[in-house]
């Protein structure tokens, strides 16, 4: 059975691509767009919504959420070979069963000796979650003839997490986390309000999860429904985001830090609470993840709320005390037409000299969303550069975020207009 997201339509669609600092040139005097892959929602895939990675020949990884041989989700390659891009589908989703996942919302990760792991929104054996499965994380192994062999690793059963949104990180000792948008002990309807987990690699192969937090063990006010990745910084804590709950009335959503503990526990502190006023200033709804600065600020963007209600770029500011000060950065425009964007769902990257990079999914010129640079002033403001407003010819709803390669350029996604006369593409943006 094809499944659409939990989420409901595109336009209330989480991004939950894994979001990483990078440290990459940052020259932009004259842009240059291209687009390197239209999808046809066929075997080639259709509504790529995550983060693309690259391999270190330069080529491309992601995932689609549908198409592909039956129409729940691939992943694909797009290898550059004499100036030219070629789109290969090295693994279709649910060639039977479903049990080895379905539709893939999230991006990929390598790890050192070239394997692939994502997580799936749906699929696997479990009869919950409306009889389509939980989600599953899966490992993809390159085989000598060039093909690929899929292996699961977990497969969520709605107590231990449902329906993973994010991606995966690693740590030095070859643990994977990641988080799930609903599943856990919390009493949210149907399913639970989301956990952040672990697993662990066993000595003969196999892996075993450890929910390490489930969300809204009471009133919420520790967030709810995480749908974006987690980061580290250098002590092991994990930081993230939930797209509800929170402190305050109307469920903005929150940042979290999950500190370890000495015995396998951990302790999650909330960072910051959205929508602290009735008009949201401050933001709501951060569906994307953080990332840190050098100096441990952290930055995110939020889908709603700002001073014109349509999102935000924010910085949270740590204090000695503990606290956290937040800063909105940038504010969307109220009209979908926008020139600077609007609905930012994807998370933030870093260039060398401290320029932000992000998308935003609808406003510019044409309504279909933006990539954007936010540059800090002398003065402590930030100013903000469209860099290039999609026009559905094919590019439309970027959902997720950007990754640079090793040159400068700027590569991304877009998932498809609302009526599905196009598919997504994976486009380049050249300095």
């Amino acid at each position: 059975m094809k499944r659409t997201s939990s989420l409901g339509s595109l336009g209330a669609t989480l991004q939950a691509a894994l979001v990483v600092v990078l440290v990459l040139p940052s020259a932009w005097a004259a842009t240059q767009f291209e687009t390197l892959h239209k999808f046809t929602g066929g075997k080639d895939g259709g509504g790529p919504s995550a983060t693309l990675i690259l391999d270190q020949a330069g080529n491309l990884y992601g995932t689609t959420t549908n198409g592909g041989a039956t129409d729940h989700g691939a992943v694909f390659e797009l290898t550059h070979v004499n100036g030219n891009w070629k789109e290969t589908v090295i693994y279709s989703f649910c060639p039977t069963d479903c049990s080895d996942g379905a539709n893939p919302f999230a991006g990929l990760i390598f790890d050192p000796a070239g394997n692939l792991y994502g997580t799936t929104e749906w699929g696997g054996n479990s009869a919950l979650c409306s009889g389509a499965g939980c989600g599953v994380v899966f490992e993809l192994m390159p085989k000598q003839d060039g093909s690929w062999a899929e292996k699961v690793l977990h497969e969520f059963t709605a107590t231990d997490g449902a329906n993973p949104l994010a991606g995966l990180i690693f740590d030095q000792a070859g643990n994977l986390y990641g988080t799930t948008y609903s599943g856990g002990a919390g009493p949210c309807d149907p399913y639970g309000c989301g956990v952040v987990f672990q697993l662990a690699p066993n000595s003969d192969g196999s892996w075993q999860e450890n929910v390490l937090y489930s969300f809204c063990p009471t009133d919420c006010g520790d967030g709810a429904f995480p749908s974006a990745g987690l980061i580290f910084d250098a002590t092991g804590s994990l930081y993230g985001t939930t797209g509800g709950g929170g402190e305050f009335g109307g469920g903005g959503g929150t940042v979290f830090q999950l500190t370890p503990n000495g015995k396998g526990s951990w302790t999650e502190s909330v960072l910051y609470s959205f929508c602290v006023v009735s008009s949201c200033r401050d933001g709501r709804y951060p569906y994307g993840g953080v990332v840190f600065d050098q100096t441990g600020n952290l930055y995110g963007t939020t889908r709603a709320g700002g001073a014109n209600i349509n999102g935000a770029v924010f910085q949270l500011t740590p204090n000695q005390d503990g606290s956290w000060n937040e800063t909105v950065l940038h504010s969307s425009l109220t009209s979908k037409n926008g020139l600077d964007g609007s609905d930012p769902y994807g998370g933030l990257i870093f260039d060398q000299t401290g320029n932000l990079y992000g998308t935003m999914a609808g406003g510019g010129a044409d309504g279909w969303g933006v990539v954007f640079k936010l540059a800090p002033n002398s003065n402590g403001g930030w100013h903000e550069t469209v860099l290039h407003a999609f026009a559905d010819r094919p590019g439309a709803l970027p959902l997720a975020g950007l990754t640079f390669d090793t040159t400068g350029n700027l590569y991304g996604t877009t998932s498809g207009d609302y009526s599905k006369t196009t598919h997504g593409s994976v486009f380049e943006i050249t300095p």
